[in-house]
């Protein structure tokens, strides 16, 4: 109780502190010293934010996507590697919850490490190998070893409706194919690859022609990517051997490409599907977690929770129309976030026990946040969307660079472009990116810059993902609307948990706003409630007052009440 105590004797003597001057020095009657002399949001939020992080190892984490092409590169060949990754494991996670030096994620997404004839990887060639321009086996279990060292959980995208037309199984079926006579049928017991695929004599949508011959088989995201037939128990099998492989290896679980497009169209045999794979990986590893990528709106994607798998990417509240970007932008009303928050929730419990959230802002196939808003307050824009995010319930993920504020839209290769790590393109350890990407000029400093920066976006994530650490009810706690205090501009929510219950308030706006609590429909200021602030995020060196049950908030502004 002493820290939250300080949180709120700090608030009032920081606004002396402002008011007097930079130069102010001053001492709380606990004993803490405050220095204003160089004071930053950063510097503000530390000496606010100062519970201790409190560690559950369980599902609901903070996942880190990583793209190893454009993430680090430890041999100076211009590609990102394992060995690059196992490097930066300190800038995601150093393992000590005493350090700040850290994003503080604790789970790691690898887009595809497999090998490929592609820069992006979504066409395996093999299931149960490592590209080798990302490294070796070896190099992958000393990543899992140091991972798990640090207490970060890793999951690896598995690409199961379709492969590279490189890959064996579809090499031999197209070579055998062509061998066929005119008006001789395949024989699965000749060639039993050729019933991995979906052959036909007929051009039906989505299938290309196997050349040199009359057949044709479904593709339906690109030629080169035929897509599996899942009618067929062999192929089961394969991916049976698949998982086993890399959970032998010491992986946590998977992420599933194009979940809905096993059977394109039909949702009841992709449920079918993915309860298979659920009940498979869980046998051998029960702790195991799984997300599926469903790109549909809310209420298709959690009917596929009836698989049991774990979580799947909560698409509503993403990209550059999603409820987040749409409500920072002022389109939508400060208050329709903690709407949209009930209503997944409600969604989500009727799906069942187990389903858990897996919220997104951006990720591989969207343009970055930091292009959605423009203007003199886009800097604090991009932060407080990134806020929204990561303070919300489930296993939230947050893609490489949008802490600094990266760029990059259009065409694919544009929104995988080279960690920001330096603005020199010749530093140690900067990717040169994919081939066809186009040039990018980006909107906001590289870390070199923002972590020397207290008004950085880098150093305002961290303060974030600190608070969802510190916390448990953020991640995982039951939400409540509080629409008595909620308006075009502000955003009230409960979150409870245990024995721990949270008020949250947003300023989703460029002026400061007052908010009266005693008008909250959720009893936020009873009288017998010791209402404290918590923890809070702000943009400049303006921070959040409490005085009489009455919160004055600054633009574009978090606070957390307990």
């Amino acid at each position: 109780m002493k820290k939250r105590i300080l949180s709120a004797v700090l608030t009032g003597v920081l606004l002396v502190g402002l008011v007097l001057g930079a130069n102010y020095e001053a001492v709380s009657p606990i004993g803490v010293r405050l220095d204003f002399e160089n004071a930053t949001a950063q510097s503000l939020m530390q000496q606010l934010n100062t519970a201790d992080e409190n560690v559950i190892d369980d599902k609901y984490r903070t996942f880190y996507e990583v793209f190893v092409y454009s993430f680090y590169d430890s041999d100076g060949n211009g590609i990102g590697d394992l060995q690059g990754l196992i490097d930066k494991l300190d800038y995601i996670n150093d393992g000590d919850p005493a350090t700040d030096t850290d994003l503080g994620c604790n789970g790691i997404w690898l887009m595809p490490i497999m090998p490929s004839s592609t820069y992006h990887k979504y066409d395996v060639t093999n299931y149960e190998e490592i590209d080798p321009s990302y490294g070796t086996l070896d190099d992958f279990k000393t990543l899992i070893t140091e991972c798990h060292n640090r207490g970060i959980n890793v999951i690896i995208d598995l690409v199961m409706n379709h492969t590279s037309s490189h890959h064996k199984w579809f090499r031999e079926a197209s070579q055998y194919l062509k061998s066929l006579p005119e008006g001789v049928e395949p024989d699965a017991s000749e060639c039993p690859y050729v019933e991995y695929y979906n052959f036909s004599k007929e051009r039906n949508g989505g299938y290309n022609q196997l050349e040199g011959t009359d057949w044709y088989y479904e593709s339906q995201f690109w030629s080169e990517m035929p897509d599996l037939n899942w009618d067929n128990d062999a192929v089961k099998a394969e991916f049976e051997d698949v998982a086993k492989f890399w959970l032998n290896l010491g992986v946590d679980g998977f992420r599933l490409d194009a979940a809905k497009e096993f059977y394109s169209g039909n949702n009841e045999k992709n449920i079918e599907i993915l309860k298979w794979f659920n009940d498979m990986v869980k046998a051998q590893k029960e702790d195991a977690y799984i997300v599926g990528e469903v790109w549909m709106d809310s209420t298709i994607y959690t009917q596929y929770y009836a698989s049991g798998i774990d979580s799947f990417f909560d698409f509503d509240f993403a990209d550059k129309d999603g409820v987040i970007a749409k409500t920072v932008n002022g389109i939508s009303k400060a208050a329709s976030y903690g709407k949209n928050l009930v209503n997944i929730q409600d969604l989500l419990k009727k799906s069942g026990d187990t389903a858990i959230d897996a919220p997104f802002y951006t990720n591989h196939d969207m343009a970055r946040g930091a292009g959605y808003y423009s203007g003199d307050n886009s800097a604090a824009q991009t932060k407080i969307a990134e806020a929204m995010n990561l303070l919300m319930t489930g296993n939230v993920f947050l893609y490489y660079g949008e802490e600094l504020g990266m760029k990059g839209a259009g065409k694919d290769e544009n929104k995988r472009a080279p960690m920001y790590w330096s603005l020199d393109e010749n530093a140690e350890g900067m990717c040169d990116g994919p081939k066809d990407m186009e040039p990018i000029k980006m909107k906001y400093d590289s870390l070199e810059e923002q972590e020397k920066d207290g008004n950085s976006i880098y150093n305002y994530v961290k303060q974030v993902i600190a608070l969802r650490n510190q916390y448990p009810a953020i991640a995982r706690g039951e939400v409540a609307f509080d629409e008595g205090i909620s308006d075009t501009n502000i955003c009230a929510i409960q979150k409870a948990y245990e024995d721990e219950k949270l008020t949250i308030v947003f300023n989703i706006s460029a002026g400061s706003q007052t908010v009266d609590l005693t008008k909250s429909s959720l009893g936020a200021a009873a009288d017998d409630t010791d209402l404290q602030i918590a923890g809070e995020l702000i943009d400049g060196t303006e921070v959040v007052t409490l005085e009489d049950n009455t919160l004055t908030m600054p633009a574009y502004s978090i606070v957390i009440l307990k």
